[in-house]
């Protein structure tokens, strides 16, 4: 590493005095955390390499908590300094916009580059999340890092790789087809000559536009993804040596708190700020209704929060008693103020005339409550102004909106923004808003310093956006051989994701009515999916119930997908489906799906005890095409399992009259380790199939499989989620 390059990260880059090494895989990271770096400048500290550009066609938005204006196509490089640099030291960086949010994929990215390349992974360094220095990215969101940035980062690569193999043979003067390129090095099997990489660019900055659809490695053929590697920098993490947000420091730097409003949707009518303007160096800000205070000291700024006197004004707003009555009131056919999408309708042949063939027919109505997303790490930003230039750090899912949700604030152009992401402590989707951001920019600029702000845990649950609760109406007929031949699904709110039957049913209907939600929503882990799979597959199970037939059977019967059926009859099998019959203190459930290219199938056992529920066991089986981290891929469909026993089982916003109820941990409970399962876990690796994403479709059949697994012990159909909040309720 160059004098002038480590003189240039002690000046502007060091984060909490940390120590810069040569090789350190997080030296490019810092040093792409900078202040007045532009990316050209970066590239000229990286040294000479390789610089390649990849159009291989947009990437596009899927769904996710609000729509962007921009669009991707017109955002991504069709010129240099696009994607990916080769370094004179072998060092491979790789540009992203996607965020690393606990779900590992700098890991399973860097194994895709590293495999196309022909490289080690030791080598690959990724830069991700940064306004400034990566490609413009919709946000990481809806399962879609590992379809679609993995796809284009594999073009990206496998045409580095030709690039090198066409300079090798025109440097031996040898056919390019005849060369091979394996770890880091280009050799020609003829002559036994071989050179790296590095020695092959010699400082040399070459470009090239790669083709759409570059020769890509098979999964069959894979050596570097498709095997388990360790997370990387996970020793980082673990050993508690990574900086989020919230342990990051600038020189000079205040602690911002923000005075929250009475209820939602309140007007400040009053404040008295005199008490705490007297706390030595606090500075008091007011526009409109926002009020916040910056410090020097963390504890003097709370101290001051505490000093404000304000008064508010707020309407009266709809209760949790009245919640589902409201949603169903207040839907349209138009797209209502804070919903995320318009209505939509899908219809095949007649639900008319489908019932009316019916020998059965069955309607029920299902619910989901708001619940909230429990970061490990709640929102934190630090925001730097620097002349009329504002950069911030934040954990969140979308840098790119976010960066411009803070030009429109600030009325500047998006060029002088800088968003940049740390490695976050967890999102579930609900980080796809600036709102940290904005609080901690606007105190910075009136108090013309750094400021650090960091939600409390009460904020968090309060402030957040939450998960859509829903109504969902199902009418449904059915022949008596078990043949499904009419289905009417209405969802109200929760949202549209997974809203279709993947069961033969020639006679559909099946539409999404936006409402007015009483509280602030938007995207969870899986959207609207696992909802509109609690009210389907245990719809279904009470389809098979009331004919008598076996809930597994009775599912097969209805169904050609060969994917889905193939995880259902692996699931069976594992599971051991049929070969215990469910009793009063114990049962068993099944249920299943698809969603987001990826499918799965649920087997739960519950045990109860005097009205108490505990799930003892969960089998999942898992494909979503070829697995790029087998054991990635494992800790996904743990993570999603864990995570969705809260939604399943207790966890629900509690609220009043425009007030959150239940704010802290100690109310709103999530999973503890008491309540883990055995958890067992069957991927079916199709390496014949593109990798699909896996951080949300795991979790959609948990909740349907052990309210069916309930109802097998105790007759009793829950219909509600969360299920048992208060344990089981009494049969009648």
């Amino acid at each position: 590493m160059s004098k002038e390059r480590n003189a240039l990260i002690d000046q502007n880059f060091r984060l909490n005095e940390e120590a810069v090494e040569d090789r350190d895989h997080g030296a490019i990271q810092r040093l792409a955390y900078g202040f007045e770096l532009d990316r050209r400048e970066f590239f000229k500290l990286l040294g000479g390499g390789v610089l390649v550009c990849a159009w291989a066609g947009p990437l596009r938005a899927q769904e996710s908590g609000a729509r962007a204006r921009e669009n991707s196509e017109d955002k991504l490089p069709q010129s240099i300094d696009g994607w990916l640099h080769i370094g004179e030291d072998g060092t491979v960086t790789v540009y992203t916009g996607k965020a690393e949010l606990g779900q590992n994929i700098r890991t399973s990215l860097s194994q895709q580059v590293a495999e196309e390349l022909r490289t080690p992974i030791s080598s690959i360094r990724l830069v991700m999340a940064d306004t400034t220095l990566t490609p413009f990215d919709m946000g990481t969101f809806g399962s879609r890092t590992t379809p679609i940035m993995g796809s284009q980062l594999r073009k990206v690569a496998a045409s580095a790789r030709d690039v090198l193999i066409q300079m090798a043979a025109a440097r031996w003067q040898v056919d390019a087809a005849k060369l091979v390129a394996a770890n880091g090095t280009i050799t020609d099997p003829a002559t036994r000559k071989s050179v790296s990489y590095p020695d092959l660019i010699k400082g040399q900055q070459l470009v090239k536009l790669i083709e759409n659809d570059p020769p890509l490695t098979p999964a069959e053929k894979w050596h570097v993804a498709g095997t388990p590697i360790p997370k990387l920098d996970g020793r980082a993490f673990v050993s508690g040596q990574h900086k989020y947000t919230s342990d990051m420091t600038r020189p000079g730097m205040l602690y911002g708190k923000v005075l929250r409003p009475s209820a939602f949707h309140a007007n400040l009518t009053s404040l008295d700020a005199s008490e705490a303007e007297k706390l030595p160096g606090v500075k008091v800000v007011r526009d409109g209704n926002f009020v916040g205070v910056a410090s020097p000291e963390q504890h003097t700024a709370t101290r001051a929060i505490s000093l404000l006197h304000a008064q508010w004004s707020a309407p009266q707003q709809p209760t949790e008693a009245e919640l589902f009555e409201y949603l169903k009131k207040s839907s349209s056919g138009e797209r209502r103020g804070n919903d995320q999408w318009g209505p939509s309708v899908y219809e095949l042949g007649s639900v008319k005339e489908g019932l009316a063939t019916a020998e059965k027919t069955l309607n029920q109505t299902y619910t989901v409550a708001y619940i909230a997303h429990v970061p490990l790490e709640p929102r934190a930003a630090l925001a730097e102004w620097q002349e009329g230039k504002l950069t911030v750090w934040t954990g969140t899912q979308r840098p790119f909106a976010v960066r411009d949700e803070l030009a429109q604030a600030f009325r500047i152009p998006s060029e002088q923004v800088r968003v940049i992401v740390p490695d976050t402590g967890s999102a579930y989707g609900g980080k796809h808003t600036g709102d940290a951001a904005l609080e901690a920019a606007r105190l910075a600029k009136a108090a013309g310093k750094p400021v650090k702000l960091v939600w409390t845990r009460e904020e968090e649950l309060t402030w957040a956006y939450f998960r859509p609760a829903g109504v969902i109406d199902v009418k449904s007929g059915v022949r008596g051989d078990g043949t499904l031949v009419a289905w009417q699904f209405d969802n109200y709110n929760s949202g549209p994701a997974a809203i279709r039957t993947p069961y033969n049913i020639p006679n559909q209907r099946i539409e999404y009515h936006p409402a007015d939600s009483p509280l602030r929503q938007g995207s969870y882990r899986g959207l609207a999916a696992p909802a509109n799979h609690f009210a389907r597959e245990g719809h279904m199970d009470e389809l098979a119930h009331m004919l008598g037939r076996d809930p597994l059977e009775f599912r097969l019967k209805n169904l050609t997908d060969q994917r889905l059926r193939a995880v259902f009859e692996a699931a069976a099998r594992k599971f051991g489906w049929g070969r215990e019959k469910s009793s009063a203190s114990r049962g068993f459930g099944i249920a299943g799906g698809a969603e987001k290219g990826g499918y799965v199938a649920t087997c739960a056992e519950v045990e109860l005890n005097q009205g108490e529920v505990r799930v003892s066991r969960v089998l999942e089986a898992f494909e979503c095409g070829a697995v790029v981290n087998p054991d990635g891929l494992r800790n996904q469909i743990s993570g999603a399992i864990v995570q969705g026993l809260g939604g399943a089982l207790f966890e629900a916003i509690q609220f009043d009259n425009g007030r959150i109820l239940n704010p802290h941990l100690a109310q709103y409970r999530v999973p503890r380790f008491s309540d883990v399962p055995q958890i067992e876990i069957e991927i079916l690796d199709r390496k014949d199939l593109p990798s699909a994403g896996a951080g949300e479709t795991p979790m959609v059949a948990l909740a349907p499989a052990i309210a069916n697994a309930i109802f097998a012990a105790t007759g009793i159909r829950l219909r509600s989620l969360p299920l048992v909040p208060e344990g089981l309720p009494k049969k009648g």
